[in-house]
């Protein structure tokens, strides 16, 4: 796979409290924001890739959906993640 057990841990460790704490919201969306830069770059050169396109409206959705949850929850730290990951929005 494109992102190795190491990458995710180091996404965490920048956007999380620990290189540990999957769950939080801060890394969840800076996984998502990885994940969504490399299916973009494959649709570039996949046009016709429907399945891909299916999958990154998707991924964009449950990004969008933590992005809410997060600026819902503290707004400090909504805005410190999209200024982070220069994120439109």
């Amino acid at each position: 796979m494109y992102l190795s057990n190491e990458d995710k841990q180091e996404i965490f460790k920048k956007h999380g409290k620990s290189a540990t704490d999957t769950g939080s919201a801060e890394g969840q969306i800076a996984l998502f924001t990885k994940r969504i830069e490399h299916l973009t770059g494959h649709l570039k050169q996949n046009r016709k890739d429907f399945n891909t396109q299916q999958a990154l409206i998707r991924m964009v959705g449950k990004r969008r959906s933590l992005l809410d949850y997060l600026k819902n929850k503290d707004i400090e730290r909504y805005r410190a993640i999209i200024k982070e990951l220069k994120l439109r929005k």
